[in-house]
């Protein structure tokens, strides 16, 4: 197994800074036990780091106060990006309790004292319009997304949504949605290029 995990990209170092060995542990467990408990697929973990952990990270200079992450899953970009902001709350959304018991496995063993866990679908999280951000990754279009994550958000604050090559297909197929949640500064950004190898599509929006 520990010869298909990628190793250890030299941006990684650069992105996490003083997190850095933490993030080392997170991605070690996630490369045991991902695959066996159905939490990644065997694919990923040539890719671990590129494609998901660092890939996540990036996005974490974009985040304060308290942040939404919905469908957790194994803790991309959630779980990453509490490793990477200690400063910021991350509350983790996620409704299956198999990766629910993940999560708060890898909170405990990470010492990660930002993060909450709940086990809800995001339309039945009793905390709406209390985050000052939300994300998600690889959870749904942005059309069927919106209507889940900007209820949310406090009025003024933020959609940080990571998508992928489509991003920009998907912000004209959600438009009805955008105007509906009556979104303002809608925008793609590509952040980390010339920093990671695989730069992350980020859709932003403000919720009003």
């Amino acid at each position: 197994m520990t010869e298909r995990v990628e190793q250890e990209p030299d941006a990684a170092a650069a992105v996490f800074g003083d997190r850095i060995t933490v993030a080392r542990a997170f991605a070690a467990a996630l490369a045991e036990h991902g695959e066996p408990r159905g939490l990644i697929g065997p694919l990923e973990l040539p890719r671990l780091w590129s494609r998901h952990i660092v890939n996540s990270a990036i996005v974490a200079p974009l985040f304060s106060g308290r942040v939404g992450d919905v469908g957790s899953g194994a803790g991309l970009p959630g779980l990453v990006l509490a490793i990477a902001r200690p400063d910021v709350d991350f509350v983790l959304i996620e409704p299956m309790e198999r990766r629910v018991t993940w999560l708060n496995e890898q909170v405990a063993e990470l010492g990660l004292d930002n993060v909450t866990v709940a086990r809800a679908r995001a339309e039945d999280w009793p905390g709406r319009g209390s985050l000052d951000a939300v994300t998600a990754r690889a959870v749904s279009a942005l059309r069927t997304l919106i209507p889940l994550t900007a209820p949310l958000v406090r009025s003024g604050g933020a959609l940080v949504l990571m998508k992928g090559a489509n991003a920009a297909a998907e912000v004209e197929a959600a438009q009805k949605q955008i105007r509906r949640f009556q979104l303002s500064d809608v925008r793609v950004e590509v952040v980390g290029e010339g920093v990671v190898a695989e730069p992350t599509r980020v859709f932003r929006a403000t919720v009003r």
